[in-house]
């Protein structure tokens, strides 16, 4: 049997990594609200993201952090001009072509990668990276403590753009009806394109938050991918508060897991949950039934 201050620590470590995985959700779980199609590109576009803060931080030095400003709206213009300028033309108003389209994309940006930075784990090394803070009778990774404020916060921002302006009305009309929207005056395209814009700057601030402490290659996102697909179905496809707290859950059951299992196995909770909510409850814990 554990230490009460052993589970402890796993259990905060958890909520830590759990508010990531819930930002990342977040992302995937808006461009499926509103466009109605699950995004296979979304952990192409993670790594992307990572590649770029890496860039930033070896080639001119800029901190994560100070990564964002520049790295938030640099994955929103990419995918409002990805979703604009191709998945919006290949797929042709069919739900079954953006998929394949969103699945090529995905195989295209990782050979991409491939390509450029060939198939090296690369990381960086910062004054904090491995500084701990007390927390109680437990320590906790500062980077950590700052990914889990920080990917809060944005989360918050991001469903205040959702609740209280003209765009996020426009964005929630168009998710429940869209031929109504239009009727109404509403630019559905571009509403659209705004939208996987927002999942996709949802990624860039996540992967500022990650990499002080994770790594990047070429296909470090499949990983982070099949975790928010679960964090999606556990909370309910379409809902934003079922993201955040079915992330937080799903990171301290990851992070138990490994406790228990080992860290190789750590991840084998997370996959009962989802095979469990697709048997008992496949709506979500917050999501309606059809």
């Amino acid at each position: 049997m554990f230490e009460p201050s052993i589970l402890l620590a796993a259990v905060l470590n958890g909520l830590t990594t759990g508010a990531v995985y819930a930002l990342i959700a977040l992302g995937l779980t808006l461009i499926y609200g509103v466009l109605h199609i699950i995004n296979f590109a979304h952990g192409a576009a993670l790594m992307l993201a990572l590649y770029g803060v890496y860039g930033l931080k070896e080639h001119w030095g800029i901190d994560p952090y100070a990564a964002l400003p520049l790295m938030v709206p640099a994955m929103f213009a990419l995918g409002y001009a990805m979703q604009r300028g191709v998945i919006n033309r290949a797929s042709h108003g069919k739900d079954e072509n953006i998929l394949l389209v969103t699945l090529g994309l995905s195989i295209v940006m990782e050979n991409l990668a491939l390509l450029f930075f060939k198939s090296d784990t690369r990381s960086i090394e910062t004054a904090y990276t491995l500084s701990t803070v007390a927390l109680g009778p437990v320590m906790v990774s500062a980077p950590k403590l700052v990914a889990f404020a920080g990917a809060l916060a944005v989360s918050a921002i991001l469903i205040l753009i959702l609740q209280r302006t003209d765009l996020g009305r426009a964005i929630r009309a168009v998710a429940k009806e869209k031929q109504g929207a239009r009727l109404m005056g509403i630019d559905v395209a571009h509403v659209y394109a705004m939208s996987y814009g927002l999942g996709l700057a949802c990624l860039g601030a996540a992967a500022c938050f990650l990499l002080p402490t994770y790594y990047v290659n070429p296909l470090v996102g499949n990983g982070f991918v099949l975790v928010a697909f679960t964090v999606v179905v556990l909370g309910g496809m379409g809902s934003f508060a079922g993201a955040l707290l079915g992330g937080l859950l799903i990171g301290v059951v990851e992070s138990l897991g490994g406790l228990l299992l080992g860290e190789s196995l750590g991840q084998v909770g997370i996959f009962v949950i989802f095979i469990a909510v697709l048997l008992f409850r496949p709506q979500g814990l917050f999501g309606a039934r059809a």
